[in-house]
């Protein structure tokens, strides 16, 4: 009996095996995702699971309660660890206590209200978000390189009234001081000596501040709909905008780096700036959520970078496509595969960078993804499929998004005869819009209701319903890959920045001898994204200043939104309803050999602008000359 059973377990498992054979076959060949399908239909499950019990919770449970969660249960595991310093949970904790109640004995901080942080990376700035956090305040997280204008522009479109600053900014801060003054705006800067009239020096009170608890009673009346941050995106017209970031929006982003499966066991490398999304949710909001440690660096640096993550044993790192860019470009070494890093994660990464990456520097885990500040809908490659950015899976059900025909040189949505929007076909490249839904919200830009709402299609697939404008142009293949394409309107990126033409525009049609200006982004062989043309016309009996151009715009806009070459036009060519024309232009680009107007080139070590040749363009291309 006992062999008999034996020869039928044998039997069995040899048929079991001979038909369960075929079938991995199968799917190997005709759906080779579908094991990481299968992961990812799992993890998402947890994540939606794990979001909606915590908006179940009673106080609202935000971003800051699983932070006094982390502090509380690992109190000395390292949080941020900075130029030698490094700084556990509890001690993050008891300083943004110091922060949050300096705060209120200085300036009377409530909730409701908001705070402007003008702040580069440095842990102060992790700090003291927490603090305005436990004071129930929003924080605008300012670029750090914005100046005059533009500052005054941004710290007027979050109604805030308090302005915190690094010390080495309170120069910057000194340009729009009469501004600030005339609005009631307390300037604190984290010195312990300033010397601008009318700022105070706050690291003093921070010192001497009580590190207790701050009463949840301060916060008792945020709620998910309350703004947390707001952060600031060039669009496509004028000066930035602050885009709304509310508890609901920041509290999803806690997912981020659990969902890609990093740990508290791992150490996360942030160099991207925190005052913009993917530093600020993926780099410091994706660690409260595991407890992990960051790796915190002022900026990013090539030379560095390999060195600095195996000093911190670090395991994850972030990037956008100019950053992978930038290392394969640095010098060769031997122990280029020497180090403990397994995921990077991170976008804009071009096919030919990944594959350099990967090949150089070793098995890293590239995790692709796709979103934008104020955007309603996101995609992530977990396969590894070189140069996707995403997806599609059953969760994008929820939030319906589409990928309509566009038409560039009108700048608007091509529309069939009942006047919706047409949906190009797999492999054609498309506008993306999402469906704007109770839970997928456009919280739109605050104190602009009219670039919000030009953020708005509607009848798009029906009439009345309404999407939000991605303004990037995507196509989706036949395994249902999606690939980004380009940007369109008045919007162009450059080492990681938006720029807004219309904002340099206006900026460089300030100059007297300047009549008008056309700006674009045109690309630069072995660079990620664009970088800035304008094609002006000159005022008659006017003569181009080029040093008073370079000092003007220096002033007034950040290096990364120069114009780094110049093409001078008898007109400027308008379509019939007088849009600036841009194709042409930018597919003449800056070579001079393509170009009969005169072109000029910003050189920095001169402060002006030059001639263009054969020869700069040459070293441009080739690399000599680093733009």
């Amino acid at each position: 009996m006992y062999v008999w059973t034996r020869n039928m377990f044998a039997t069995s498992a040899i048929l079991a095996a001979a038909l369960v054979a075929p079938l991995l076959l199968l799917l190997r060949i005709f759906w080779p995702y579908f094991w990481k399908d299968v992961r990812l239909a799992a993890n998402l499950l947890r994540v939606l699971l794990t979001f909606a019990a915590r908006r179940r919770r009673k106080p609202a449970y935000l971003v800051l309660d699983r932070f006094l969660e982390q502090a509380a249960r690992h109190a000395d595991r390292p949080f941020v660890v900075f130029e030698g310093a490094t700084y556990s949970y509890r001690d993050a904790d008891r300083q943004s206590n110091r922060i949050a109640n300096a705060l209120r004995s200085r300036c009377a901080l409530t909730q409701g209200r908001t705070a402007a942080l003008f702040l580069g990376n440095e842990p102060a700035f992790l700090f003291a978000w927490l603090a305005l956090a436990k004071l129930g305040c929003a924080a605008a997280l300012l670029n750090c390189n914005i100046r005059s204008k533009s500052l005054l522009h941004c710290f007027g479109c979050c109604g805030a009234k308090v302005l915190i600053a690094a010390a080495e900014l309170a120069d910057a801060v000194g340009e729009i001081k009469t501004s600030l003054e005339r609005e009631g705006v307390t300037v604190l800067v984290l010195t312990r000596e300033c010397n601008t009239p009318g700022f105070v020096s706050f690291l003093g009170d921070v010192e001497n501040a009580s590190e207790a608890p701050v009463p949840r009673s301060l916060r008792s009346e945020v709620t998910f709909r309350s703004p947390a941050v707001y952060i600031y995106t060039s669009g496509t017209t004028g000066l930035p905008k602050a885009a709304v970031v509310n508890n609901t929006r920041l509290l999803a982003a806690l997912a981020v780096l659990s969902s890609n499966g990093v740990t508290a066991e791992d150490s996360v490398y942030l160099n991207l700036p925190l005052y913009h999304t993917a530093g600020f949710f993926i780099g410091f909001i994706g660690s409260i959520e595991i407890g992990s440690t960051i790796i915190l660096r002022r900026k990013f640096s090539a030379s560095q970078f390999w060195d600095d993550c195996r000093r911190h044993n670090v395991t994850v790192v972030q990037y956008i496509g100019e950053i992978l860019r930038y290392l394969c470009n640095s010098p060769k070494k031997d122990n280029d595969k020497d180090h403990k890093v397994r995921l990077a994660i991170g976008n804009g990464l071009r096919a030919d960078v990944w594959k350099e990456f990967l090949n150089r520097f070793g098995d890293i885990e590239i995790r692709e993804f796709y979103a934008s500040t104020e955007g309603n809908i996101g995609f992530m490659n977990d396969t590894g499929k070189i140069g996707a950015i995403g997806r599609t899976n059953f969760l994008h059900k929820l939030f319906p998004y589409a990928l309509i025909k566009y038409d560039t040189e009108v700048d608007a949505p091509v529309r069939d005869s009942s006047g919706l929007c047409i949906e190009v076909g797999r492999g054609e490249t498309g506008l993306l819009v999402s469906k704007i839904t109770d839970i997928a919200p456009f919280e739109g830009y605050a104190r602009n209701k009219e670039q919000t709402e030009k953020k708005k299609v509607c009848d798009v697939s029906k009439k009345g319903d309404v999407y939000f404008n991605s303004g990037d142009l995507m196509r989706i293949d036949e395994d249902n890959f999606i690939y980004f394409q380009d940007r369109v309107g008045d919007t162009f990126r450059w080492k990681g920045e938006n720029v807004a033409t219309t904002e340099v525009s206006d900026i460089l049609t300030m100059m007297e001898f300047v009549e008008e200006a056309n700006v674009y982004g045109v690309q630069v062989p072995g660079h990620e994204g664009k970088i800035g043309m304008a094609a002006i016309t000159i005022k008659e009996d006017e003569e181009p200043d080029w040093e008073s151009m370079f000092s003007h715009i220096s002033s007034y806009l950040p290096a990364y939104a120069h114009p780094r070459f110049i093409r001078i036009q008898n007109s400027v060519e308008v379509t019939a309803t007088f849009k600036q024309m841009k194709v042409k232009l930018v597919e003449a680009g800056f070579n001079p050999s393509m170009v009969c107007d005169p072109l000029f080139f910003l050189n920095d070590k001169a402060k002006t602008y030059i001639p263009m040749t054969e020869d700069i363009y040459n070293s441009i291309v080739s690399g000599t000359i680093k733009l």
